[in-house]
């Protein structure tokens, strides 16, 4: 997996963290956007799951748990679909991370012109839920979810949780 994304130096000395009681100026240290590539193949998966959490660990992002799993879950799941929907037009697929003072976006890009909407899927069939699943996960965690159109045609769908739990799980 290819990082061309920004903020992959070393974290502050302190952990990233301001001293108790005071508010930083600016934005904080595990604050930033880092887009990763790969290619549409069955391989990306564990590879998007692995380099986003890697992510979070080393910029020390003050994420719980459960929100660490959730993201994970997510990311596995729109880059499956980028593998197994889209990979025919859109070779490439980019993932984007961004975190931001208090929620953490995963993104999911390809090349297909495609716009999926979550169904409900035959109980009897395995698969098909991915997206479903991502929105009820986000749902759960407090957090939003969209699909959307890119410039050159493609799409990106993302979710967005608070770095807080909700206190829903």
């Amino acid at each position: 997996m290819d990082n061309e994304g920004r903020g992959s130096g070393p974290r502050p000395e302190g952990g990233g963290r301001a001293p108790e009681g005071v508010r930083p100026t600016g934005p904080l240290p595990y604050e930033g956007v880092w887009r990763f590539t790969a290619a549409a193949v069955d391989a990306s998966v564990p590879q998007a799951r692995h380099a986003v959490r890697d992510l979070l660990v080393r910029q020390g992002v003050p994420v719980s748990d459960d929100t660490v799993q959730a993201l994970l879950l997510i990311v596995s799941e729109l880059v499956t679909n980028a593998v197994r929907h889209a990979a025919l037009l859109s070779p490439m697929l980019a993932v984007e991370v961004a975190v931001g003072p208090e929620w953490v976006r995963v993104a999911v890009e390809d090349d297909h012109p495609y716009r999926p909407s979550a169904l409900e899927a035959d109980h009897g069939r395995t698969g098909g839920r991915g997206l479903l699943l991502v929105r009820e996960v986000t749902r759960e965690a407090g957090g939003v979810c969209d699909v959307e159109h890119t410039a050159g045609g493609g799409k990106v769908i993302w979710a967005a949780l608070p770095l807080k739990p909700t206190g829903v799980f």
